[in-house]
C-alpha cells in the first residue's frame, strides 16, 4: 500500500487500538489453499527457481519472498498504466515471512516502474491477525517510502475492504493528504474492476474469487451487485483485441504493419522524439476510449489534428497489450526468459534468429516498432528515454504469459531482452 497511507505511529495512544482491530472471521480464516494445478506460465516461472535457474534460484536473497506470488505486475490497466498486484491473502503467517525483505521487495518492484505512471491493487481478503504486518513494519514502510514512489501512483484500488481497513485510513485521514485522498478507491466486488484493468490479465488468488461469490451470493434476492456493461460482440472493422494475422487477411495488398501502430509511429515520429518521459505518462481518459472506438468503427484517426502526443502513445501501447497473443509470440517465451543464459557474443545472431522465426506479420510490426524506438532513444538526453527505460515500458507489451500477469522474476528477463533487442537492433533487422 502506498506510504502515504502509512505514519510514523511512535507511541501514539491509538497503536494499541489499532492492535486490535478485527481483521477477519473465524471463518474467513479457513478459506481453502489456492489451487495446486498451475498454468503454463505459472509452470515456467516455477521452474525458473530451480538452482539451475538463472532466475531466483533457491539461494537469491529474495527467493524466499518471490515464492510467495505476493506482489505481482498485471500489465497495463486500461490507461496505459502499469498494473502491481499486492495479495494479501498470499502472505504466510509471521514466522514465515521475513517482512523486512518483502518490504525491500515491494521497493525493488516499485523502483522498475516509479517514474512513470502506475496503479496500485490491494486485494484485501486474506489479511488476518496471524499474518498481519506489525505496526513497527508500517512504521518502516513510511520511512523507506519517498516521494518518488507517492507521485506517480494515480490510482490505489482496494478490493474487498473490511472494517479493518476503512477504520484504519479514517484514522490516518489527518496524515493523508487531500490529493492522494482522491486516489484512494474502494472496490467491493471483482467485477468492479472491470472498468479499470481486465480481470483476466490479473491471476486473482482462488480464495479471493471465492469470497468475491460469497459476498455475491449473501446480497438480499432481487438486488443483483453491480456489474460492469457487457462487452459489445467484436464489430466489422474492430482491431483492438484482434489477432495481427487477422488484420493482414482484411487487407493483404497493404502493409503488414497494423494501421494503428503506423499512424501512432508516425505522429509520434514528428512530434514525440524530443518530450521529455514519452510513454510514462497517460492519456485523457474518454479521448482514449473515442480514440479506440474510431479505429474500431473504420474511422480514420489524424493525430496531427489531435495534437496529443501522449494520447498517440498510449494507444500504440493499448493496441500492443491488447492483441490476443503478444507480438513476441507465446512460442518464443521460453527461449527469451531464459535468453540471458546466451553468451554475449552469440547474442546478436540468437536474437536475429528468435525474430526472424516470427510470423511475417509479427515481425514487420516488430521492425517497425524497434526502429522507431531506436529513433527515441537516440533523442534519449532530451527525452530520457534510453533503452533501457524503453524496455521497462515496452517489455511487458511485448511479450506476457498465457495467465497474462507477471513475477518480479519474469519481468527482469523479458525487459533485459527488449533492451537487448534495442542495443542490437542495427544487427538483428538487417
Amino acid at each position: 500500500m502506498s506510504s502515504e497511507l502509512l505514519v510514523d505511529l511512535g507511541e501514539d495512544p491509538t497503536t494499541a487500538q489499532l492492535g486490535q482491530l478485527k481483521l477477519t472471521t473465524i471463518e474467513d480464516q479457513q478459506w481453502p489453499a489456492d489451487e495446486s494445478t498451475l498454468t503454463k506460465s505459472e509452470t515456467d516461472i516455477s521452474q525458473r527457481f530451480d538452482a539451475d535457474s538463472p532466475h531466483l534460484p533457491w539461494d537469491h536473497p529474495f527467493y524466499d519472498i518471490a515464492r510467495h506470488q505476493i506482489i505481482e505486475v498485471a500489465g497495463d490497466d486500461n490507461f496505459g498504466r502499469k498494473v502491481i498486484v499486492f495479495n494479501a491473502c498470499r502472505m504466510p503467517p509471521h514466522h514465515e515471512l521475513d517482512h523486512h525483505k518483502l518490504l525491500m521487495y515491494l521497493k525493488g518492484t516499485l523502483d522498475q516502474y516509479v517514474e512513470s505512471d502506475y496503479t496500485l491493487i490491494y486485494f484485501h481478503h486474506g489479511l488476518t491477525s496471524e499474518n498481519k504486518p506489525s505496526l513497527s513494519w508500517l512504521r518502516d514502510a513510511y520511512r523507506e517510502f519517498d516521494r518518488k514512489y507517492k507521485k506517480n501512483i494515480k490510482a490505489l484500488y482496494i478490493v474487498h475492504p473490511t472494517m479493518f481497513i476503512k477504520t484504519l485510513l479514517i484514522l490516518f485521514k489527518p496524515f493523508i493528504s487531500f490529493k492522494f485522498g482522491r486516489k484512494i478507491n474502494y472496490v467491493s466486488y471483482l467485477s468492479e474492476l472491470d472498468d479499470v484493468v481486465k480481470c483476466e490479465q490479473l491471476i486473482i488468488p482462488a480464495r479471493v474469487k471465492e469470497y468475491d461469490n460469497k459476498l455475491r451470493a449473501s446480497l438480499k434476492s432481487g438486488v443483483p451487485p453491480p456489474v460492469s456493461p457487457l462487452h459489445s460482440p467484436p464489430l466489422p472493422n474492430q482491431v483492438f483485441g484482434v489477432p495481427l494475422v487477422i488484420l493482414k487477411q482484411r487487407h493483404p495488398d497493404e502493409d503488414s504493419v497494423p494501421v494503428v501502430m503506423r499512424d501512432t509511429i508516425s505522429f509520434l515520429s514528428e512530434k514525440g522524439l524530443e518530450i521529455e518521459g514519452i510513454f510514462r505518462r497517460s492519456a485523457n481518459v474518454t479521448l482514449v476510449k473515442e480514440t479506440q472506438l474510431q479505429y474500431n468503427s473504420g474511422a480514420t484517426v489524424n493525430f496531427r489534428e489531435i495534437e496529443d502526443v501522449h494520447l498517440a502513445a498510449v494507444i500504440l501501447k493499448t493496441f500492443l497489450r491488447e492483441l490476443p497473443e503478444p507480438l513476441l509470440t507465446y512460442q518464443l517465451y521460453n527461449d527469451i526468459v531464459n535468453f540471458s543464459s546466451v553468451p554475449s557474443e552469440s547474442q546478436a545472431e540468437q536474437l536475429k534468429a528468435l525474430v526472424e522465426s516470427l510470423p511475417e506479420e509479427n515481425y514487420s510490426s516488430l521492425r517497425c516498432l524497434v526502429t522507431f524506438l531506436a529513433q527515441v532513444s537516440a533523442n534519449s538526453e532530451v527525452n530520457k528515454m534510453t533503452n533501457s527505460n524503453l524496455a521497462v515500458v515496452f517489455g511487458p507489451n511485448l511479450l506476457w504469459g498465457r495467465d497474462n500477469a507477471m513475477s518480479l522474476s519474469a519481468i527482469g528477463p523479458i525487459n533485459n531482452f527488449t533492451r537487448t533487442l534495442l542495443d542490437q537492433q542495427h544487427l538483428v533487422f538487417t
